[in-house]
């Protein structure tokens, strides 16, 4: 494992996002994960120890962290991908209730409060289409705000939203649920679920996705200035 990225720690959870190096053949194959833990407090006998994690490598790495799994995780995984394409968003217009959070935390940050509905509010737009998606990127992040993308692109605002024109063109994609929203000073880390639709093939396929939002007060308001996901 290599340098943090960040780290955020609220309640019982942590997001973290580091560097990894595997060494496959004698070659030395760079690679970074986002990863989602849950802690427990044992006593003082035990301690404090991981009780479950998500992780999200999402690049090269990503085949050789599934050798990981054994026949039970494997199940598991299974059950939930099968959970997200049947899973239904509930009709309402508290977004609250409409995007769930399934692990939820505390808040103690002045500025949780319109971090969170700043992120609700991006995931209810993108599910409305992308003509009020993209409205509320020019409203939600700040005109010189970077956005790293899956392949490790470092985007001016002009071409994440490019970029999001052209995968809707291919893709049909829901954001459905949250496992995680920590938030902590003037960042949030995201830990969602997702299903999409492939427009050419129809087939539909569930995942989840992770992200690090770092926000700044401007003189128009707090927006975002930085996002980096997995």
């Amino acid at each position: 494992m290599g340098s943090f990225h960040n780290m955020l720690i609220t309640d019982e959870f942590a997001a973290i996002y580091y560097d990894i190096y595997i060494v496959i053949g004698g070659t030395k194959r760079p690679g970074n994960v986002m990863e989602f833990v849950k802690f427990k407090d044992y006593g003082e006998e035990l301690g404090t120890r991981v009780v479950e994690g998500w992780g999200g490598p999402k690049d090269s790495s990503y085949e050789e962290m599934l050798s990981f799994q054994g026949p039970e995780e494997k199940k598991v995984q299974e059950e939930q991908l099968d959970y997200m394409l049947k899973y239904e968003i509930p009709e309402t217009d508290d977004l609250k209730e409409k995007y769930i959070i399934k692990y939820p935390t505390s808040y103690i940050d002045a500025n949780a409060n319109q971090i969170l509905d700043i992120i609700l509010n991006g995931f209810d737009n993108w599910n409305n289409g992308i003509e009020k998606y993209l409205n509320w990127v020019d409203t939600a992040y700040d005109e010189n705000a970077r956005s790293t993308g899956l392949d490790a692109s470092n985007r001016t605002m002009t071409e994440y939203k490019e970029a999001m024109k052209t995968l809707v063109g291919k893709e049909d994609i829901k954001k459905i649920y949250f496992d995680n929203i920590l938030i902590r000073d003037n960042w949030a880390g995201l830990h969602y679920r997702y299903t999409s639709v492939n427009l050419q093939t129809k087939e539909k396929t569930a995942g989840d996705r992770m992200q690090f939002l770092k926000f700044e007060q401007k003189e128009n308001g707090l927006k975002i200035i930085g996002s980096w996901i997995k």
